[in-house]
């Protein structure tokens, strides 16, 4: 898989983000698992898009769009949370080349300190992706979302930027 970059998403992006986030293959993963309504969607997209501290990213393979990246700082301005999935039909290795390239974009463009992610504890695929970008299992939620029928935990993840720049 060829590397990739990240721009910023727009509003010709919403149908094709909302088909890839109500995909059964990436809704089952999300804390919100319904299927998403486009007028959802369209609040969702309006309330982020201009929001401070909010990173909506279309990860693009030439000029194909392939995932979508969502990093938020929120709490503090160095210190940064992120969300991520992949057009249900992509290739083997475009995951990993949208993690590196969100990363780069996180500590190289955003300049951040931190990076943290979360997984649901059965997202065994999740988990392994962020440790195989160098993420530390910082803790677990034990038993902290209800998916309407059962508890879950969620695993947390953080990289420091000296540690992702050591790696390099």
């Amino acid at each position: 898989m060829s590397s990739g970059r990240l721009r910023l998403m727009h509003s010709g992006d919403l149908a094709r983000v909302l088909n890839w986030r109500n995909h059964p293959d990436v809704r089952q993963f999300m804390y919100t698992s319904h299927e998403i309504s486009p007028e959802e969607h369209a609040q969702w997209f309006a309330r982020n898009n201009e929001a401070p501290g909010v990173w909506l990213l279309i990860y693009e393979v030439g000029s194909a769009p392939l995932g979508f990246v969502n990093i938020s700082s929120t709490r503090c301005a160095q210190v940064a949370d992120w969300g991520f999935y992949l057009a249900p039909d992509s290739e083997p290795g475009t995951g990993r080349s949208l993690g590196e390239a969100a990363l780069k974009y996180a500590f190289e463009e955003l300049e951040l300190h931190k990076l943290c992610g979360q997984a649901l504890g059965f997202n065994e695929r999740s988990i392994r992706f962020h440790e195989r970008l160098g993420f530390t299992r910082e803790g677990v939620l034990r038993e902290q979302h209800c998916d309407g029928e059962r508890y879950h935990d969620v695993i947390c993840f953080g990289l420091l930027a000296a540690e992702w720049k050591n790696a390099k």
